[in-house]
């Protein structure tokens, strides 16, 4: 890619400051991070600890 002249960096910048007011300002998009389990799974992995824990319980008073 070539060097850009002192006279092209400055149309450029120019066009830019004309997009800029015809488009306005870019928003900046926040991500969500994705989850690396599924909801299924992690419904799943909660039913067997909850489910283990009452049964330790249960199995302690009776």
């Amino acid at each position: 890619m070539a060097v850009q002249t002192p006279k092209q960096r400055i149309a450029n910048e120019k066009f830019a400051k004309r997009n800029e007011k015809k488009l306005g300002k870019a928003k900046k998009t926040q991500t969500k991070p994705a989850l690396s389990l599924s909801k299924t799974w992690i419904s799943v992995l909660l039913f067997l600890l909850v489910g283990g824990g009452i049964l330790e319980l249960v199995s302690l008073f009776l």
